[in-house]
């Protein structure tokens, strides 16, 4: 039987990547990313992400991060 489900309320913290912002981010990730070209390169708990500029990088409950697009982001989150 399908069961409907809702997301639990969760605070996170995120950045979003403006490729002029790298040290931010750096500092935020603990020096988890590598840089190609425009795009970061995220070190998640399901392998290496690519973050392109404008996308969001989150940490997540458990203290992982990752890469979020901008357009998931909004519908999914509200600034406090």
């Amino acid at each position: 039987m399908i069961k409907k489900y809702k997301k639990k309320p969760v605070i996170i913290e995120a950045v979003q990547w403006t490729g002029e912002n790298l040290s931010e981010i750096d500092n935020f990730v603990s020096g988890s990313i590598n840089i190609k070209g425009t795009s970061l390169i995220i070190h998640t708990l399901e392998g290496d992400m690519e973050a392109s500029i404008n996308d969001y990088i989150i940490k997540g409950v458990n203290g992982e991060f990752y890469p979020c697009k901008p357009d998931i982001f909004i519908k999914t989150y509200t600034r406090m």
